[in-house]
């Protein structure tokens, strides 16, 4: 079986997933230092704010960084739907957890599926599939462990300081959304630099 092959177009993307760390590691670092207060308002402003401006973004990149055809038309794709994930979450914001969860589960298996789907197609001819299929499958978990928190869970415990606190959907939702960016944002950082440094010979595209 053949196996990935860097192509010309592979060689010139390697800003494409750098740039997209950087906001994902934003997304993160925002949850990160915001203390555990996360309440379903905080976790739809702060999505909202990385859907917007990520999505924006990706529409650029789109242009900028991928050809015409099947490739850039998916990631457009990805990317009105991220902005309308953001809009809608911003918008909503009052509706509280069950708009969190019903957002950000909707959003993680269409944008997962799409990158999914691009990866797979471009298996065996493009280095940056295996990039690809491991965000796509990544955000689809995501998705899936959104929907698997109970709503209505809680817990009361006494942390290490002898304070009490609550853990609750709400808390976990907004921590798996930050883990979830901090994940992509190491594992894209790293596949940026390894197109960028990736081998001096490439092959010429397959079109598909």
């Amino acid at each position: 079986m053949a196996s990935s092959v860097y192509t010309a177009e592979d060689a010139a993307y390697w800003y494409v997933p750098l740039s997209r760390a950087v906001f994902a590691a934003a997304l993160s670092c925002v949850i990160t230092f915001a203390g555990g207060n996360y309440t379903p308002e905080f976790g739809l402003f702060t999505f909202g704010g990385y859907g917007i401006v990520a999505g924006l973004a990706g529409i650029a990149l789109s242009f900028r960084g991928i050809e015409a055809g099947v490739y850039r038309t998916v990631f457009l794709l990805q990317a009105i739907v991220t902005i309308l994930a953001g809009l809608a979450a911003v918008y909503w914001w009052h509706l509280g957890l069950p708009m969190l969860i019903a957002l950000l589960s909707t959003w993680a298996i269409i944008a997962g599926a799409l990158e999914l789907y691009a990866g797979l197609r471009s298996r065996r001819r493009r280095a940056v599939s295996r990039d690809w299929i491991f965000i796509g499958a990544l955000t689809v978990v995501f998705a899936i462990v959104i929907l698997a928190i109970p709503p209505a869970y809680i817990d009361h415990y006494t942390g290490p300081d002898g304070k009490p606190y609550i853990l609750n959907a709400s808390v976990m939702d907004v921590g798996v959304l930050g883990v979830y960016g901090a994940i992509v944002a190491v594992y894209l950082a790293i596949a940026g630099l390894s197109l960028k440094w990736g081998p001096s010979t490439t092959k010429p595209e397959v079109t598909s």
